[in-house]
């Protein structure tokens, strides 16, 4: 039997020198915090020296804002192709929550230096990214008002807040394993997202 290449999953590009970097980075800044690191830690962390680093960034705080900006971009783009790729607003939803959920546990250090060390940032980097924030947060609200036609957008938005800091602030401490703490956060998302809000008499 002859094989056939083209039968073959498609492969994951190597990483570009630059990914390389921003990588070993952003697990330094998880772990140490942006302002514990330094540019000689980042260079260790990918054999090379400190100043060597600046040939492909200008400096730690263009790094950062590559970093958090990039992967801003990233959910957006997910976000709209999972909501594209739905037939019905109830798997759109369930297609943002795992797309979220896989997304925060394969990039658990990019999660959290992106929550504790936005503030770093330059001013127009964090503009930038607070854009794309809110563009991401957007996309959610649409897809639970159209899951969940009596939500009113408040309820949406404040719904959607609630279940993006819970699935960005369980990874990086998790200790399940991966497959475990997928489910897990899966059946947590879409267990909030179905309830209905306690109503004030």
């Amino acid at each position: 039997m002859t094989h056939n290449a083209a039968e073959d999953p498609p492969t994951e590009p190597p990483p570009t020198r630059r990914e390389q970097i921003l990588g070993a980075a952003a697990e330094l800044f998880a772990r140490y915090g942006f302002h514990g690191v330094g540019i000689d830690d980042i260079g260790a962390a990918v054999g090379v020296s400190g100043p060597a680093l600046y040939r492909h960034f200008r400096s730690k705080d263009a790094m950062l804002g590559e970093m958090l900006t990039g992967i801003s971009e990233k959910l957006l783009h997910g976000g709209n192709a999972r909501i594209a790729g739905a037939g019905t607003p109830e798997h759109a939803l369930e297609s943002l929550v795992h797309w979220h959920v896989e997304f925060a546990l394969t990039n658990s250090a990019l999660i959290t230096v992106h929550l504790r060390d936005l503030d770093s940032l330059s001013e127009p980097d964090r503009h930038r990214v607070r854009e794309l924030q809110r563009r991401y947060v957007e996309v959610w609200v649409r897809a639970l008002i159209e899951a969940r036609p009596g939500l009113d957008e408040p309820t949406a938005r404040a719904a959607t807040h609630a279940v993006l800091g819970l699935i960005n602030s369980t990874p990086y401490s998790a200790r399940l394993d991966t497959t475990a703490m997928t489910t897990l956060l899966h059946r947590m998302a879409m267990g909030a997202l179905d309830s209905e809000p306690t109503r004030r008499a």
